[in-house]
């Protein structure tokens, strides 16, 4: 049976353009979530994280991607544990709203994991305009 060893949560951003971030580097990773997840306290087989989140964006007038990457650590080069990459098209006004779920299955314990989330484009003009947000639970057996 699993047992709940710690969650945390990460609230860069609660409404809806409440913010104004633009990527100014086109592939370059802004962090826009960080957590850290402490592992002392009876942390048994299997431990595995559990994360979910959201990021809100204005597009340019383009066909542009956007990537969610997450890291276990907290720099863009350390160990990436998720990665997706969403393509809008031209015919794109509104804000698009990106939720993702991801996993890490039996990460190295350590008394506290830090897991970091980064958003990036690949080309100009991408605002980040909110909600933002960036949460993670651990479980073991």
């Amino acid at each position: 049976m699993s047992q709940f060893i710690d969650a945390r949560t990460s609230q860069n951003a609660s409404l809806a353009n409440s913010i104004a971030i633009p990527i100014l580097v086109t592939n370059t990773p802004q962090l826009f979530g960080q957590i850290g997840l402490v592992t002392t306290a009876g942390i048994g087989a299997n431990p595995r994280v559990q994360f979910k989140g959201t990021v809100s964006v204005q597009l340019p007038l383009a066909l542009v991607g956007i990537t969610i990457t997450i890291v276990r650590g907290t720099l863009a080069t350390d160990p990436v544990i998720y990665s997706a990459t969403s393509t809008f098209s031209l015919s794109i006004l509104a804000p698009q709203v990106i939720t993702f779920s991801a996993d890490d299955f039996n990460p190295p314990i350590t008394p506290q994991l830090t897991y970091t989330a980064f958003v990036s484009s690949n080309l100009l003009g991408t605002i980040r305009v909110g909600p933002e947000n960036f949460d993670g639970v651990l479980y073991s057996d």
